[in-house]
């Protein structure tokens, strides 16, 4: 029966953390193509990401996966508690 419990915590808990993440890569998709569509430019060089843009997005990027990583520890440590055992370092 435990095993039970515990594949359903980890299974809600994959498919809040993969709605997430898929939210997030979803959302910067949707803003880096719409951004595109409004560049009206003949310049064909504009559409190439600079070293600075592409530095930016990647630390925007390490930002939210560090924001979920604590979000996960936190809700496995609150699944821990109602489950009864203690989480596994």
């Amino acid at each position: 029966m435990s095993q039970r419990d515990g594949f359903t915590g980890g299974f809600l808990l994959g498919t809040l953390v993969g709605g997430v993440v898929g939210g997030v890569v979803g959302a910067l998709a949707a803003s880096k193509r719409w951004t595109d569509d409004q560049d009206d430019s003949p310049n064909l060089e504009s559409n190439d990401p600079s070293d600075e843009t592409i530095e930016g997005a990647r630390r925007s990027l390490e930002s939210k996966i560090s924001q979920l990583n604590l979000a996960i520890d936190d809700v496995r440590q609150q699944l821990g508690s109602v489950n009864g055992s203690s989480p596994e370092s």
